[in-house]
């Protein structure tokens, strides 16, 4: 962990306009120091034996080299919490799967140089405390079969009257893969709250799609929860479980922010605690902050399972560690075994 000396900084960029964006917008952040950059990827393979820094920010598309194949050879034998810098791109998921801690979207005509600055500001100082974990074995190719073949639950009743929500931030788009890739196909109808930029939650949902057994997609105001489909709450929008009669839906709507954040895993287990009558788990993942720790305790209280992801599989144990402290979480887990911890669960209703 970084003491409270400034961060040091490494950016990596091919685009000599972003690069000086970037440094000049980071260097004026008072817990940050640049302390050099790079113009692609093998320019910084040279460089950073020597800049030695706490945290790099890397494009993910660079000639010669692109990030995601650099973060493959590098990060193995020097781990390094890496900040990804993308365009709205499916491959910034090949970039996490690779070892990055997170990621940040380009600028556009929807989002200021200010608000880039800022929010990459915010993910540099996060990922400056980040564990990075070393590579897990590679994840299905899109199109290709589940990596993991998981026995069906069967046409239990009980299996009809279960809604699962999970949560995750910082680290959790790997993190909740390995949990949603251990699952079977007519797993009970499940809600995800993920912290994502706009553009990109549609794109996760579609890659979870691809590579788990049941349906994944991006949720929209009035879709019914159903065993088997899984919906990822859309970026800038809050997303709650609403009763109607015997039937689960959601909401997505514009709104304030909860926790800081919209979506809020806080809003959506709170919707959950408040409406659900039936069975219900929680689950509350990888992330900086406490987003979802109080919305998993109503939870909890309201008679749900709950389960937290432990601290040495997080990559950032501040909403699970925050959840487990005021005693939300029922039973702690490891991203890779969440998912036998919540089967066994649910092979208890039957």
């Amino acid at each position: 962990m970084v003491s409270n000396r400034k961060i040091r900084v490494m950016v990596v960029d091919d685009s000599m306009v972003a690069r000086s964006m970037i440094i000049n917008g980071l260097s004026a952040h008072p817990r940050i120091e640049i302390v050099g950059y790079a113009i692609n990827a093998l320019d910084a393979k040279a460089k950073l034996p020597r800049l030695k820094p706490d945290v790099m920010t890397l494009d993910v598309e660079m000639p010669a080299m692109s990030g995601i194949e650099f973060l493959k050879q590098y990060l193995p034998a020097h781990p390094l919490p890496v900040i990804l810098v993308s365009s709205l791109n499916l491959k910034v998921f090949d970039a996490l799967a690779a070892g990055a801690v997170d990621f940040v979207r380009k600028p556009d005509e929807e989002q200021s140089s200010e608000a880039f600055i800022l929010a990459l500001a915010q993910k540099v100082i996060i990922a400056a405390s980040a564990r990075v974990r070393s590579l897990p074995a590679p994840a299905a190719k899109a199109g290709a079969l589940p990596a993991v073949s998981v026995p069906g639950l069967g046409a239990a009743p009980a299996m009809e009257r279960v809604i699962i929500g999970l949560g995750a931030s910082t680290g959790g788009t790997e993190a909740t893969l390995e949990v949603m890739k251990r699952l079977p196909a007519d797993i009970p109808p499940m809600v995800i709250v993920q912290h994502m930029p706009p553009g990109f939650t549609k794109m996760y949902a579609e890659r979870l799609d691809r590579i788990c057994a049941m349906e994944v997609r991006e949720a929209q105001s009035g879709d019914e929860l159903r065993r088997g489909l899984a919906l990822v709450a859309p970026a800038d929008l809050q997303c709650r479980v609403v009763r109607m009669g015997t039937r689960y839906t959601v909401s997505c709507t514009p709104g304030d922010k909860v926790s800081g954040h919209r979506p809020s895993v806080d809003a959506l287990f709170q919707s959950m605690a408040e409406v659900i009558t039936c069975k219900m788990v929680g689950i509350i993942m990888t992330g900086m902050g406490q987003d979802g720790a109080a919305g998993l305790l109503d939870m909890r209280k309201h008679g749900a399972y709950t389960i937290g992801q432990d601290k040495e599989s997080s990559v950032v144990y501040g909403m699970p560690g925050v959840a487990q402290k005021i005693g939300a979480v029922a039973v702690q887990g490891s991203c890779e075994n969440i998912a036998s911890i919540l089967l066994r669960h649910l092979k208890t209703l039957s």
